[in-house]
C-alpha cells in the first residue's frame, strides 16, 4: 500500500504494505484499539509511543529487533487507526487499554517500552498489581511527578498540532536530527490525525498531572533512556526525579540526540531491547 501526503511541503510517497500485513484490532473497554504484532519468542516488547505519535513511531526499532523478539505496537485511543468510543482520552483509561490488549494476547513475559507520554502510561502499568513486566525501558519517559509547563505554553503545544505549519514548528523543538521524508511523513500525518480530544486530554491534564499509581513500588528492572539534546524532558530533570523515586534505575543519556530518539537514534533503543533480552536468558 503506498501512501501519497499531499498536506507535506512536498508530495512523498510512504509504503506501509508490511505494517498492514501484520495489523489487528482489539475490542477492550469502550475502544476500537489497532496494534501491530510482529516477530516471535516468549519475551514480548510492548511498545507505547508519545503524544502526536502511532505505532508507526517504531518502525525503525522493531525492524532492527523484530527477528530476536515478539514487538507488539500498539496505537493509543485516539492516535493512529484507533479510536475511543467513550470520548476518554485520560492515562489511566490508555493503560487500561493497554492492559486488555495485553490479556487478550494472552501475552505472559511482557517488556514496557514506553515513549514520553508512553513512557508515563508505562509506569502506570508496571505500577498495577496483576501485570508484573519483566522490564521496563523508559525513553524520554514524562515523569510521573507531573511537568509544571505553564498553560500559555501548553496552549501553544496543542494549536501547533492543529496545522502542518504547526506541525513543522513543533518538530523544530521535537527533534535535534533532520529526519527522513518517510519519517517526517509520519510525524506529520501521525499529529494531524490524532482526535482532538486526545490532543487536549494531554495538554490539560495528563502532562502536568502527578499519577495516582506509586511508581516507587515498581520491583521490575529499569532503563531510562533520554537524548543529550532533548527539548522537552531535561537530562538533569529525570535524574533529580527518578533518583529518589527509581534509585537503582539505570539512565542512559543519548548524544546528539532529541526528544524524538525513536525516529533519530533506534539503536540506541534496539541495543537497550537486546539487554532485556541477555538478562532474562542468563536469567533463565
Amino acid at each position: 500500500m503506498i501512501i501519497t501526503l499531499a498536506f507535506m511541503p512536498y508530495n512523498v510517497s510512504v509504503n506501509f504494505e508490511t505494517e498492514v500485513s501484520m495489523s489487528r484490532f482489539i475490542t477492550t473497554s469502550n475502544a476500537r484499539i489497532h496494534v501491530i504484532d510482529e516477530g516471535h519468542g516468549d519475551i514480548v516488547f510492548v511498545f507505547l509511543h508519545y503524544w502526536g505519535g502511532s505505532a508507526r513511531t517504531w518502525h525503525h526499532v522493531v525492524n532492527g529487533l523484530r527477528d530476536k523478539a515478539r514487538c507488539i505496537r500498539i496505537d493509543l485511543r485516539g492516535w493512529g487507526r484507533s479510536v475511543a468510543q467513550d470520548e476518554r482520552y485520560d492515562l489511566d483509561t490508555m493503560a487500561e487499554d493497554v492492559s486488555e490488549v495485553i490479556s487478550a494476547l494472552g501475552l505472559k513475559r511482557v517488556v514496557l517500552v514506553g515513549h514520553s507520554m508512553g513512557g508515563k502510561i508505562a509506569q502506570i502499568l508496571a505500577s498495577k498489581q496483576g501485570l508484573d513486566p519483566e522490564a521496563l525501558i523508559l525513553v524520554a519517559p514524562s515523569p510521573p511527578t507531573g511537568m509544571p509547563v505553564p498553560r500559555d505554553i501548553r496552549e501553544q503545544m496543542l494549536t501547533s498540532y492543529q496545522s502542518p505549519e504547526g506541525v513543522a514548528q513543533a518538530l523544530r523543538i521535537l527533534a535535534n536530527k533532520s529526519l527522513s521524508s518517510e519519517d517526517r511523513a509520519i510525524v506529520f500525518e501521525d499529529t494531524l490525525a490524532g482526535a482532538d480530544g486526545a490532543k487536549r486530554e494531554w495538554t490539560e491534564s495528563g502532562m502536568v498531572d502527578a499519577l495516582k499509581a506509586d511508581v516507587s513500588t515498581i520491583i521490575a528492572p529499569v532503563q531510562i533512556l533520554v537524548g543529550d539534546e532533548d527539548k522537552v524532558e531535561r537530562v538533569e530533570a529525570l535524574r533529580s526525579i527518578y533518583s529518589s523515586i527509581l534509585p537503582e534505575a539505570h539512565i542512559e543519556v543519548l548524544a546528539d540526540t532529541g526528544h524524538l530518539s525513536p525516529l533519530e537514534n533506534p539503536r540506541a533503543i534496539i541495543v537497550a531491547c537486546e539487554r532485556e533480552l541477555a538478562r532474562l536468558a542468563t536469567a533463565a
